[in-house]
């Protein structure tokens, strides 16, 4: 089954010209590139200025200022209860962004887990194994590792053998779009991973300079480091 996705343009920095260019790029990325790997189909629908929005739709948000201190773009859900993904463009660019990536950052993030309530379980051992989070654009999140697309860059990408820790080090496998992380686990510079130990400790967020498979060192208190907002503070929420 195809998703259908309003993508809404209500940013002042960006034009509609810009925000359709974004989203033909999007829809390429998501046929061409993510869709074939975790299985996803999206239809995804401009929506320019003035536009009124599709309520049986799910929504992506082009939006100015961020209402989250420590969150470039994050998704929740939309006042008849559906998925909805918003990228700040604005406080994207003053943060040194580059505002398309954050966009599909958040869409492949919401075609991936909609609900936040999907995760990936890893068992090493009868007593000893992981719990991760769905999330398929944390890892590799950096603007550094993102990609074109007819002009536009987006988001790098994991694929589900990021999460088959059984690979190992030297698995023939590709684990990001990009190729850039060689690893199951990996994190890149930037990059982090929410995941609960089996063996206590409640849910935590690794990021890449505390990961012991790191290849690099992220910027400390960086605030590309939160891009998803938990889902305890959800709210019905319409494209203002």
């Amino acid at each position: 089954m195809s998703v259908a996705i309003d993508v809404i343009n209500r940013s002042s920095v960006m034009s509609d010209t810009q925000a359709a260019a974004i989203t033909h790029a999007l829809q390429t990325q998501v046929d061409r590139d993510f869709g074939p790997v975790w299985s996803i189909e999206a239809k995804l629908t401009f929506r320019g200025a003035g536009a009124k929005p599709d309520p049986h739709n799910w929504w992506l948000v082009f939006l100015d200022n961020s209402d989250d201190a420590t969150a470039l773009g994050y998704h929740e859900m939309t006042s008849a209860g559906l998925p909805i993904g918003k990228a700040f463009i604005k406080t994207t660019m003053v943060d040194g962004g580059i505002p398309s990536v954050c966009a599909s950052h958040e869409l492949l993030e919401m075609l991936a887990d909609p609900y936040i309530d999907r995760t990936v379980m890893y068992q090493e051992t009868n007593q000893a194994g992981r719990i991760y989070a769905l999330e398929v654009c944390d890892a590799c999140e950096d603007d550094v590792f993102g990609y074109d697309i007819n002009g536009v860059t987006v988001s790098d990408f994991v694929h589900p053998t990021w999460f088959q820790g059984w690979r190992g080090q030297h698995s023939s496998a590709q684990f990001d779009y990009g190729k850039h992380i060689k690893e199951p686990f990996q994190l890149l510079s930037g990059g982090y991973i929410s995941m609960m130990d089996f063996r206590g400790g409640g849910w935590q967020q690794i990021t890449a300079d505390t990961h012991h498979m790191a290849q690099f060192r992220a910027h400390v208190g960086q605030r590309r480091e939160r891009r998803r907002l938990p889902r305890n503070l959800w709210r019905p929420s319409d494209p203002k």
